[in-house]
This record gives structure tokens, sequence and C-alpha cells, in this order.
């Protein structure tokens, strides 16, 4: 069996139940061999404490590389050091580095601004001690004035030092591949990887749609609508639809997968399993 090359994104548990939670699902996803598990900042800073204690947790029981994100959104330079040099030192080889929201009751602006700054400096401090990913977004950051600033600010961060890119989630392949046109056409020739989220709970979704720009197609949204409350056909009709999009996306030469897993595993393993299945026995699809 062939699968797919995949990493796995997870958010820091908040109580002793998420924590058995998280750990039942890096159990199930760890033995798939992804790439690295990566482990988000937290809304506004607030979970900075409990990423590191995850980082250190999957970094000893996995067995698989842990990629932290790195938010711009610290209040000072010697605490993002102090920080990555803990990394360093606990064995991280990656990070994830974005720009985030800004911590409860931090007034003024930070050291950083935006992301490309926050890279630059961990490239003249550490130099070419992590691998960074940044991320990139298809259908568009929703704070982006233009497509055109858009790819600009994608740009300064590659020229800051990024070495690969995590795109936001969507559901429409032809905005992956535009985005990698336009990148050609900008010089950016770093990989870029789409992020893949499976569809398991529509108002869940559409929530999360709405805060961070990502368009659901009118005709999943209305598939989705007409099943009501039937979880059992959602998750069926999310599978053939995540997986579809998939297939597109590997066989258009997408270097991989980075699935949101929000902390639960069946969905990304059925999704694995379909795709490893698929590149065994059947002609993958084009472009």
């Amino acid at each position: 069996m062939s699968a797919p090359p995949v990493s796995f994104e997870f958010f820091p548990p908040r109580s002793a139940e998420q924590k058995l939670v998280l750990e039942s699902t890096w159990q199930k996803l760890s033995p798939l061999r992804p790439a690295y598990l990566s482990v988000t900042f937290g809304a506004g800073g607030s979970t900075l404490d409990s990423t590191r204690e995850t980082v250190n947790a999957l970094l000893g029981e996995s067995g698989v590389p842990v990629a932290p994100h790195i938010s711009c959104m610290v209040r000072s330079e010697s605490q993002i050091r102090d920080l990555l040099q803990r990394y360093r030192e606990d064995g991280v080889e990656r990070l994830v580095v974005l720009r985030g929201d800004r911590p409860e009751g931090m007034t003024g602006p930070g050291p950083f601004q935006y992301a490309n700054e926050l890279v630059r400096w961990i490239r003249r401090e550490f130099g070419a001690a992590f691998h960074i990913e940044v991320a990139c977004y298809p259908e568009f950051h929703p704070e982006s004035p233009s497509p055109q600033e858009e790819m600009k600010f994608f740009r300064a961060k590659v020229d800051a030092g990024a070495d690969g890119a995590i795109t936001q989630y969507f559901y429409n392949a032809d905005s992956y591949f535009r985005l990698l046109d336009d990148c050609a056409r900008a010089g950016i020739d770093i990989p870029v990887t789409p992020g893949i989220m499976p569809i398991t709970n529509y108002r869940q979704l559409s929530r999360f749609s709405d805060m961070c720009g990502a368009e659901i197609p009118r005709w999943i949204r209305r598939r989705l609508e007409g099943f009501g409350d039937d979880g059992a056909s959602i998750r069926a009709f999310g599978l053939d639809v995540v997986s579809g999009l998939c297939e597109r996306l590997l066989a258009g030469g997408a270097p991989g997968l980075h699935i949101y897993t929000l902390n639960r595993a069946n969905a990304s393993l059925l999704l694995w399993q379909r795709l490893a299945g698929e590149a065994a026995g059947k002609p993958a699809p084009v472009r």
C-alpha cells in the first residue's frame, strides 16, 4: 500500500479529559508515519505553556517529529528567544511561524507585527537550526485588501527565510492550483502544502469558515444542510468530498497534506486509509 505524505495538527488540551482524547488521537495517527505533528499556539497566545507541554509529551512518546506553532504576539524578544532555545534543546527542528492573535491583556505593539518579521528574526538569532513553515491563503486572508497584496505578504515571508508553507483549508482545488501559478509568476519556489479540514460537523465547520474566510462551495453547503442532524451521512459525504479533493491535489503535484485533526483521529484515519487504498489500486485523477 502506498500512502500519501501527511502531517497532522493538534491543539493543546485544556483539561484532563481533553488530554486523554489527544493521547488516544496521536496513538492512532502516529503509526501512519506522518512527516511531523504540529501543535498550535492557541487563540490569543493563551496556551503558550500548554503548547510546550504538549510538544514535549509528543516528542517523548510519539516517536514522530513535532513542530510547535510560534506566534508574533509575544511580549518581548527575550520571551521568544528563551522559548526557542528550550525547543532546540528539546530536539525540535521544525517551526510553524504565524502572526497569531493578540494575547489577552496585551497592550501596545509587541516586538513583531507580521510573520515575516518574526521569520527574519529567527533566522538572524538561530540561523538554520529550524525548518520554518509559514501560512498562505488560496482564498486570501480576510484582512488582505487584494490578491496582489496577499502575494506580496507571502513573498515577504519567503524572502525572510521560510522553507515551506501550509495553506488555510479550502474545498476548491482550483484555488490551490491558482495559488501555485501565482507563486511561479512571483518567483516563489518553496513547497506549498495544502491544509485539509475533514468534514464531520457542519455547524462547527460553518462557524470556523466564517471566522477564517475559508469558502464552503454552495453545492457542499446545500448537501450538508440537507442532512440535518444525520451525523453519519454528514461524515460519509464529507469523506467522499475531502478524499476527492486530496486525490486531485496530490495528482496535481501537491507535496503532501497537512490535516487539521481538531484532536480527533477517526476522520483523519479514514481519510488516510481511503487515499492509501486509492493510490494502491486505482489510477490517480489528473489535474
